[in-house]
C-alpha cells in the first residue's frame, strides 16, 4: 500500500512539474510580448509603402542572422517622412546622438541551434512561414514554436536536409 501511495504521489508531482514547465514555456514563447523601445508599424511599411523584409533586414541575404535594421536604413526615409510622429522623434534622437536602438529579440532559439536565414532566403522560403503574417501584426510576436519537430516537418515537406549537423552545433 505504501509503494502504491508513493508511486501515486510521485506521478502527481511529476505531472504538476510538467504542467508548470509547459505553462512557463507557453507564456515566455507565445503569450509574453516583448516591449520595443520604438513602436514599429510593420503593416504600414509593408502594406502601404511596399517595402520587402529585405529592405530593412539587410543582413538576411548574406548572413546567418537577420538582425534589426541599422538606423541609417530607417533614416533613408525618415529625414523627410513622418517627422511629427513621436516614434520618429525617438528614432531621430537615437540617430543624432549616434546611439543604437536596443531592440528586444523576438524569436528565440536554443544555443545549440544553428539557424541560417541566408539559406532559407536562397531557397525562396517566405518570411511568413516562420515569422507569421508580420504585415498584419500590431506588435511582432513569435507565432510558431520553432521547435525541432516543427522545423523537421517543414524540411521533410520541402526535401530540405534533415541531417542533425545541418541545424545543430
Amino acid at each position: 500500500m505504501k509503494k502504491l501511495l508513493l508511486l501515486a504521489l510521485t506521478g502527481y508531482f511529476a505531472l504538476a512539474g510538467l504542467l508548470v514547465f509547459g505553462l512557463h514555456f507557453h507564456y515566455n514563447v507565445y503569450a509574453k510580448r516583448q516591449i520595443q523601445p520604438i513602436q514599429f508599424p510593420h503593416a504600414t511599411h509593408i502594406n502601404k509603402v511596399g517595402l520587402a523584409c529585405t529592405k530593412c533586414h539587410i543582413t538576411v541575404t548574406n548572413s546567418p542572422a537577420a538582425s534589426a535594421p541599422p538606423l541609417a536604413v530607417c533614416m533613408e526615409c525618415h529625414t523627410k517622412a513622418k517627422l511629427d510622429s513621436p516614434e520618429i522623434k525617438i528614432l531621430t534622437k537615437h540617430w543624432t546622438d549616434k546611439e543604437p536602438v536596443e531592440w528586444s529579440k523576438i524569436h528565440q532559439l536554443p544555443w545549440h541551434v544553428r539557424f541560417n536565414h541566408k539559406r532559407h532566403i536562397a531557397a525562396n522560403v517566405d518570411c511568413s512561414v516562420c515569422h507569421g503574417e508580420v504585415k498584419t501584426m500590431l506588435q511582432v510576436h513569435q507565432v510558431r514554436s520553432l521547435e525541432m519537430g516543427w522545423c523537421v516537418s517543414c524540411h521533410r515537406e520541402n526535401n530540405a536536409p534533415t541531417d542533425c549537423w545541418t541545424c545543430h552545433k
